[in-house]
Parts: C-alpha cells; structure tokens; sequence
C-alpha cells in the first residue's frame, strides 16, 4: 500500500472512524493486509441500522442488499423472506418498509423471520466490510453501550494476537442527488456515542494511541448532543427530512438512547442478534 493510504489508515490506533463506503474498504483492507484483525461498526442511524437494531430485537434476521437491484426480490424468494419495500410504497397500502416504525408494527403482528433490507449506505457498506474481512456489528443509539461492551469482549479475545487489533467505526452518512458522500451528522453523533461508550470502558488502559483524532473528534460530537438527543434528531437536516415527509416516528425510535442490549453481527450474509 502507498504511503499516502498508510497514512490515511489511521494504523497507530486502536479505534479508527472514517465515512462511507469508500473508507470502510479502504481502512479495513488496510489493517487485514497489515496482519490485524478487525472488528467493523456500521452506522447508519436515520435508519438502516436502527431498522437493524429493532428487527433483531425482535428476533427478526436481516439480508442486507444493495439499493435499487432488481434481483433483490429472486435474492428474498430464494430465502423465503419478506423484502423491503420504498417507504413511499407503504404510505398507504402498509408493509414494511427502510423504516423502523413498519419493522416494529410488523414484528408484532407475527410471522417475519427474515427481512431482505436494501438500504443505500448501511447495507452496502455492511457488505464492502465483510468482504474485506472484519467481524461486522451494527450500531445505532438504541444500542451503542452493548455494541461498546461486545468490542471489549472482541478485543480481549484478541489479546494473544501477535499484530494489533483494529476497530473500524463507519457513519454511513447519505447521499447528494449526484450520488457523491453527504456527511450526516446524526452519523457523526451515533458513531461518536460508540466511540465515548468504548472509551469510557478502556479509559484505564487505553493510551493515547486507543483512539485516532477522527474516533475522538466524533466522541467529542456526541458529548455535546448527548443529554437532547430526541432534540437534536429532530433538528438536523436528516430528521427534519423524514418529519417533514411524515415519518416522525422513525426520528423517535432512532432517538431511544440504549433502548436495547442486543448487538447485530453480520454472519453468514444476515444480521442477527447477539446479547
């Protein structure tokens, strides 16, 4: 690898954050070729990875799958799952939909087993993170103290590893109409709420060389958001989108801090729960 991708690996860390699909390849092909294994956190909190967070709570496994391929609907039949649909598709017909109010409403009406969940950034970068090789959670608000307790096991468990462990935090953040990265803050405050949760647990051990200045830039983030939450979902230009498009709901399950102790790891192409 070039000198300029070896700095940009943030590879002197533990705990390393960059965004969207195109860093999480990058950094996690970086740390496995470098020997290290890696444990991958998705976020994508408005909504892929809160639709993730509240279906497996319910025991419901999720396939992600890239957005707008038509194969999706022969990828869910082959499993015998339910695919998501547009959100726009639902309004007034039901089903479930990138939403996680539609997941909860369908998690308690019974039968849903397996969800097949495109998702524009979340589900893809889920998919980039595996194939590079990482261990891949899926973190949001309603769960980032038990993602952050699940990487302190990881990395305990990889304390007889002869190269440095590496944990990759992703904000998935969102697209423009041009398809370039949109950074989005509520991203940026999830991945930082994980990144506070791990530091805080580490804090004894951890060093200076436990987080980049990009993991701790995002920990700083979520230190200013963290006692109004709900308030600052609502406000940023992510959440003001879906209550204005009539999805407030999604913004509220989004915003239940810790709501949740069960992590999402990607195994065998789905994400299912793990306490």
């Amino acid at each position: 690898m070039d000198q300029a991708a070896a700095v940009h690996s943030q590879g002197r860390h533990v705990v390393r954050l960059d965004w969207g699909p195109t860093a999480a390849r990058a950094l996690t092909s970086y740390a496995v070729a470098a020997g290290s294994p890696v444990c991958a956190v998705v976020v994508d909190v408005l909504s892929f990875t809160t639709c993730v967070s509240v279906a497996v709570d319910a025991g419901i496994r999720v396939h992600p799958y890239r957005w707008g391929d038509e194969s999706a609907r022969a990828f869910a039949d082959e499993r015998g799952a339910l695919l998501a649909r547009p959100r726009s598709a639902t309004r007034t017909d039901g089903g479930v939909s990138l939403s996680p109010t539609s997941i909860r409403r369908a998690a308690a009406a019974g039968g849903l087993d397996d969800l097949v969940l495109p998702s524009p950034n979340g589900s893809t970068i889920s998919a980039l993170l595996a194939d590079a090789g990482a261990e891949v959670l899926a973190a949001s608000l309603r769960n980032r103290t038990a993602v952050a307790a699940r990487i302190v096991d990881w990395l305990e468990a990889q304390a007889g590893s002869r190269t440095q462990p590496a944990v990759v935090v992703v904000p998935a953040g969102e697209r423009w109409p041009d398809g370039s990265l949109r950074p989005a803050v509520e991203d940026l405050w999830g991945a930082g709420s994980v990144v506070a949760a791990l530091a805080q647990r580490l804090e004894h051990r951890g060093g200076p060389l436990l987080l980049s200045p990009e993991a701790e830039a995002a920990g700083a983030a979520w230190l200013a958001v963290e006692d109004r939450v709900d308030e600052a979902l609502r406000a940023c230009a992510s959440g003001r989108e879906l209550v204005e498009r009539g999805w407030p709901d999604d913004v509220s399950i989004a915003a239940e801090l810790d709501a949740s102790r069960v992590v999402p790891v990607l195994t065998d192409g789905a994400y299912s729960a793990r306490d």
